[in-house]
């Protein structure tokens, strides 16, 4: 080290080795500690002014311009990988879902006061997510025209799990509104925009059942409960090929509860289990029990037929008692089914009494 070393902002001489450089300047050590700071991508030394990041990033100027922005409404510092164009503007994922979603797309919290279709004891809610068309409010408008022509029968939301996509929920329908009501037309124009739900590995298709169509007090309510708990794992391998899914994706977002004797066992495993909401069958929600097991799909044929499942599933859980739920075979299961929707997807998935029929093409 030179003698005449000298700070070019304190002027002190420099006694140790301990200095740096701020554009070709000299700084000691002391002023490095006391007016200096570094920029976390790249390291630079800079002065405290000169930072252009914020409390928690500090950044050089260059990187800042080269790889960060801030949001257009928020004004948060934001990585560019992070952040969603809209208009020519740039923002944060949350500014994005309110300047951009507006009414059409809602965020995932998102839950409306219900309107209860059709009349019936039994309701079903859908949760039908469809990916790789795009979070695309106009798409989601050209949808919610379709389905809420009259009335507003379905909502839609953004899901974090999917990749590029959302989420269509319905309010709750009987099963004969839902198959009178206009899923073809839905089905087909998210086709035609270019979503997929079956032909992607992120979806899945949820079906919510109301409580209280299982009896009037909460002791009826979970005496059903534990019995469809306990054909769901006593016909696992079957509802597993009617579901689509692997066994892999059903552990990841609908984990079975494991085998046991009788239906408390279950129900009682059932509460102390570790699942939270992803369980083959959720009873996390206060109104709902909701079967998470299948995967998303874009076929009328296949959506009918797996709401119809669910309501046999509940419909045997309701007239069986404990005793004969568990001497009921799936071909006795199978036996009585008269719908036609799900006689045929039973066919196609070879569960229907060995009989294998040709199965088309699932979107």
């Amino acid at each position: 080290m030179k003698d005449d070393l000298v700070c070019s902002h304190c002027g002190e001489l420099i006694a140790d080795e301990n200095y740096g450089h701020i554009n070709g300047e000299v700084i000691c050590s002391d002023c490095i500690e006391r007016y200096c700071t570094t920029c976390e991508r790249c390291g630079a030394l800079m002065w405290d002014s000169d930072s252009y990041g914020d409390d928690y990033t500090v950044l050089c100027r260059s990187c800042y311009e080269n790889h960060y922005t801030r949001c257009y409404d928020c004004d948060v510092l934001i990585h560019n990988d992070d952040s969603y164009e809209y208009d020519g503007e740039y923002y944060c994922r949350e500014c994005y879902d309110n300047v951009c979603y507006g009414d059409s797309i809602h965020d995932y919290n998102y839950k409306p006061e219900p309107i209860f279709y059709g009349d019936a004891k039994r309701y079903f809610g859908v949760e039908l997510e469809i990916d790789i068309g795009g979070k695309d409010c106009a798409y989601a408008d050209e949808i919610l025209a379709i389905a809420n022509d009259s009335a507003e029968h379905i909502y839609i939301k953004s899901d974090g799990s999917l990749n590029d996509g959302m989420e269509i929920v319905t309010h709750p329908m009987t099963l004969e509104y839902h198959k009178n009501f206009c899923w073809n037309d839905i089905m087909h124009k998210a086709v035609s925009l270019g979503y997929r739900s079956h032909q992607t590995s992120t979806c899945g298709l949820h079906v919510h059942v109301n409580r209280n169509s299982f009896g009037e007090s909460s002791q009826e309510q979970e005496e059903v409960i534990s019995r469809i708990l306990y054909f769901v794992e006593h016909h696992w391998n079957e509802l597993l090929k009617f579901s689509r899914r692997s066994e892999y994706t059903m552990n990841r977002w609908a984990a079975r509860y494991g085998y046991e004797h009788t239906p408390k066992a279950i129900m009682d495993k059932a509460k102390k289990g570790n699942n939270g909401r992803y369980a083959a069958v959720n009873l996390c929600n206060y109104h709902t029990v909701e079967f998470r097991m299948f995967r998303g799909t874009l076929k009328f044929n296949t959506f009918i037929a797996t709401i119809e499942l669910v309501n046999r599933i509940c419909d045997v859980a309701m007239y069986n008692t404990d005793n004969s739920i568990a001497k009921l075979s799936w071909s006795d299961f199978v036996a009585d089914i008269t719908e036609p929707e799900l006689i045929q997807y039973l066919k196609e998935r070879n569960l229907y009494i060995n009989e294998k029929v040709e199965e088309s093409e699932e979107y």
